[in-house]
């Protein structure tokens, strides 16, 4: 009798977990797939992983599939495809896309940093560094037309320093490229994004002398975007995407920088933890990362005028028509 009891409850304990596992399954599989793009894979971007970690996406009803593109042009180029639903990216793009004529041109609708997050390195250490000092000299710089060339020029440009007259700027190489071509003696100072920056200090074989978001100022340097269409057609998803974007925003911002790196490694496992913590430390003291998603009109304004300035653009885009700050201010007013 006993045995019959036993059997009967390990049966219905069976039952529950099997209905339990059917139903998380089923919610997991009905939970909307949305493909990320981002520009490079980056510690630039922590509050991003800092999102997938804590599984805020999750928690707000969708699941991210995460894929780098190595190239801003490369990540507008599989956004504009279908082969990606959202785009993180400088906001060149969506300007470019609008000015020749696209009907379903893309969106910007929240922001993830507000300053360059590259840095000019030297061969020697330069405590004393001035702009003025890169006269005469080579810098191996970005991809015309991209943010990282963009910037560089205009901090150049706005110091009196004229690129191809002052400078020379190498602009022809590989995104990834651009260390090894330093190390392997081309130039004289050379842009850079994290971690490879401090790499290069660590091993001695380039030393930080400014930062390019220092330089530059404040920017909407990397957005996330989306086709029209797209957010016409999944206003929900936009807001659940934007809602989680913002948590960690807010989360970067209360936590220090041990707690931030604790949480990001497992998104950086070739990097050693020091330059993790030195990494973090310089970008939120420099304060890189936003507090918030919204774009604001004054700085991307700013923005359109650095690629007027590079060259790339004759005109300024309307504000209204690229920028969609409904789902940044829905998040704001709604996530305590």
């Amino acid at each position: 009798m006993f045995r019959k009891k036993l059997l009967i409850k390990v049966l219905l304990w069976v039952s529950v977990v099997v209905f339990f596992c059917t139903q998380v399954s089923m919610a997991e599989t009905q939970m909307p797939v949305v493909r990320l793009t981002e520009v490079v894979h980056s510690i630039f971007y922590t509050p991003q992983y800092i999102a997938l970690s804590n599984n805020y996406f999750e928690e707000e009803g969708i699941k991210v599939e995460l894929s780098t593109a190595w190239g801003g042009d490369k990540a507008a180029a599989s956004l504009m495809a279908g082969a990606t639903d959202i785009a993180l990216i400088g906001p060149e793009p969506t300007i470019y896309v609008y000015q020749r004529g696209a009907e379903n041109y893309i969106v910007n609708f929240a922001q993830l940093t507000n300053t360059a997050g590259s840095f000019l390195l030297a061969r020697e250490p330069m405590p004393d560094f001035k702009w003025e000092d890169v006269k005469g000299k080579t810098i191996i710089g970005n991809r015309p037309g991209g943010a990282p060339q963009m910037v560089l020029e205009y901090v150049l440009k706005t110091r009196n320093i004229i690129p191809g007259k002052d400078v020379e700027v190498i602009t022809n190489l590989d995104f990834k490229a651009n260390a090894g071509a330093f190390i392997g003696g081309l130039g004289d100072f050379v842009q850079l994004f994290e971690p490879n920056a401090s790499l290069l200090e660590l091993k001695k074989q380039g030393y930080i002398v400014a930062s390019l978001g220092t330089s530059g100022g404040e920017l909407p340097y990397t957005v996330y975007m989306a086709r029209v269409n797209y957010i016409k057609k999944n206003p929900d998803i936009i807001q659940a995407f934007t809602n989680a974007i913002y948590r960690a925003q807010q989360w970067v911002h209360s936590h220090n920088v041990e707690e931030i790196v604790t949480k990001i490694k497992p998104y950086f496992p070739d990097t050693d933890e020091d330059i993790l913590l030195s990494v973090v430390k310089r970008y939120k003291e420099q304060g890189t990362w936003d507090t918030n998603p919204v774009i604001e009109k004054e700085i991307f304004e700013k923005y359109e005028e650095i690629i007027i300035m590079a060259g790339e653009l004759e005109e300024k885009a309307p504000f209204d028509v690229l920028v969609n700050n409904k789902f940044a201010h829905n998040a704001i007013e709604n996530i305590q």
